[in-house]
């Protein structure tokens, strides 16, 4: 069985690629630039969120307990009324990226972590390369990537936006398995 201590060069390389590839297609190519809109009315809207004092928090409208209250005529005429959403609010101030970038690097390398663990459990040292590099690679992916669907199906968020985090999950977990592949200890040359 390989030893963490050989794993830790491949974790800690793959979440290195990973962070800076993903700083490359949010800053450099922009791709994700499209994913929001901007509401028509922003400053009414903000002005009514300020109004209600709304902590940070996930908040959804019209909002029911369960599904007897959202059969109620006058939550199903709130439905049909509109808007029906799901809103992220966060805390007010000024937008610091460094807090962001460095949960960002912590997921990475949990991500990167799990990658190595299965990889421990069910690749021997000196596998074949092509081995490593599949199973990281999937492995990887689910970490970046699949749960992305469910935030689509459950919270209406864009299949668009869905599919564009997707592949950036393939990108990610490609990294990820070429770091393990090329690292893995007792590959030959």
């Amino acid at each position: 069985m390989v030893e963490w201590t050989q794993l830790l060069l491949p974790i800690l390389l793959s979440a290195v690629f990973v962070f800076f590839a993903s700083s490359a297609i949010h800053m450099v190519v922009k791709w994700h630039n499209s994913d929001y809109g901007k509401l028509q009315n922003e400053d009414v809207v903000r002005a009514a969120f300020n109004e209600h004092a709304l902590k940070p928090g996930q908040y959804i409208l019209p909002h029911c307990v369960d599904p007897k209250e959202g059969a109620a005529p006058e939550m199903v005429a709130k439905f049909e009324e509109g808007p029906v959403a799901v809103v992220y609010v966060k805390k007010s101030g000024r937008m610091e990226l460094g807090p962001f970038l460095g949960k960002w690097f912590l997921y990475t390398a949990i991500t990167s972590v799990i990658v190595a663990a299965v990889l421990r459990s069910q690749i021997a040292p000196g596998a074949e390369s092509q081995s490593v590099f599949t199973l990281a690679g999937i492995t990887a992916w689910l970490g970046y990537a699949w749960a992305g669907p469910a935030d689509s199906i459950w919270m209406g968020k864009p299949w668009r936006v869905t599919v564009k985090h997707m592949l950036d999950g393939v990108i990610y977990a490609a990294l990820t398995a070429l770091a393990f592949s090329w690292m893995w200890p007792g590959i030959a040359e």
